[in-house]
């Protein structure tokens, strides 16, 4: 797929390619610190999984707030679950999002250690997803692919939210938004994402931060 191909598709892609042109030093910048926390302790990591399990059809900075609440005040890695609820406050489905948290914790336990990065594979970062979605309750591979990319491995992955389906939808890249998305499915529509961010010449990673700021009018994560 080339650029001029896609050009005739949608005369609107001229102004994601402007929009991109005027954002990309801050697209660059976002994704230079998902990198850096990569490098951060166990517990920082596990609070960018708790911010992408808690997610799903909620607001995001909300979930950035409720986080980084539990985590200053030591609810995250030793909350009760009523303790962690109330802090879910305006995130969607608190109790079982309360529920997902504390399992999450418990899976990442080493007897007195929390180690979460030993369950990440850096040298095959899809086998890691895949972990993942098996065993950490409250992901799919949306927030797998997330988790991943929010800690600067998932540079490959495309988080297929209802933000970056409907920009998808727009440019043709897929005909309608599916109301659910199975595994076989989702790396299907992944892989005609990548497709199309190679034909635009926006880098794949780039794209997913610049369709959700078009949707949300600011670059978040």
């Amino acid at each position: 797929m080339n650029n001029q191909k896609i050009m005739q598709h949608d005369d609107g892609l001229n102004e994601l390619l402007s929009s991109y042109r005027k954002k990309r030093y801050q697209i660059k910048e976002k994704l230079k610190n998902f990198e850096d926390l990569c490098k951060s302790s166990d517990e920082r990591i596990f609070q960018e999984l708790c911010y992408c399990i808690l997610t799903p059809q909620s607001k995001a900075i909300y979930c950035d707030e409720a986080v980084k609440e539990l985590a200053s005040s030591g609810l995250l890695l030793k909350g009760e679950k009523s303790d962690i609820r109330a802090i879910l406050r305006r995130v969607r489905f608190p109790n079982n999002k309360a529920s997902y948290l504390i399992a999450a914790r418990e899976a990442f336990k080493n007897g007195r250690r929390f180690d979460i990065k030993s369950k990440i594979n850096e040298s095959n970062v899809s086998k890691t997803r895949e972990w993942l979605v098996e065993n950490i309750k409250g992901l799919g591979y949306k927030e797998a692919s997330h988790f991943l990319r929010n800690i600067g491995l998932g540079n490959d992955m495309a988080i297929l939210d209802i933000h970056i389906l409907g920009n998808l939808k727009r440019y043709k890249v897929i005909e309608e938004i599916p109301s659910s998305i199975s595994r076989k499915n989702y790396l299907n529509i992944e892989d005609k994402m990548r497709k199309f961010s190679q034909g635009i010449g926006i880098p794949f990673h780039e794209l997913d931060l610049l369709l959700w700021s078009e949707q949300t009018n600011f670059i978040f994560k």
